[in-house]
């Protein structure tokens, strides 16, 4: 499990907890094709916002994964705590882009956010430094 170092402010909180819930019931829909689609449909609420800068990105990105349910018995992937990064930047009233990559040594694959300058949030958390991730879909 990843931990946040610093305990952020109940302002950067409040909208994880709520992108975190989001993300958790898209986790819940049965079929990988149905949460795919839910994951992407959600993505798209926040196309016409304006673009967040990376610092605000990478708080709310803390945010969420300071906020992980203790409820939840699951295990929270890269692929939730990007989308509730996403939306939980997209309750701020910014946009940032989800992110699902992969790489061949190890095969492997991995979902983060980037801003709309590019640059990555969550991207190294699955040892992303020593074998490269390859981006392979972007959200608009």
């Amino acid at each position: 499990m990843i931990h946040a170092p610093l305990r952020p402010s109940w302002r950067s909180r409040l909208p994880a907890h709520v992108a975190l819930a989001a993300a958790v019931a898209v986790k819940a829909i049965p079929g990988n094709a149905r949460r795919f689609r839910a994951r992407l449909v959600l993505c798209r609420i926040a196309r016409r916002l304006p673009p967040a800068e990376h610092p605000d990105v990478q708080q709310t990105y803390e945010a969420v994964l300071a906020c992980q349910p203790p409820w939840w018995r699951g295990q929270i992937d890269c692929k939730e705590r990007a989308l509730a990064t996403v939306l939980a930047t997209a309750l701020t009233g910014r946009r940032c882009h989800l992110v699902l990559g992969a790489r061949a040594v190890p095969a492997q694959y991995h979902a983060w956010v980037t801003t709309s300058d590019g640059e990555p949030v969550g991207h190294d958390e699955a040892g992303g430094l020593d074998h490269p991730w390859t981006p392979v879909y972007t959200t608009p």
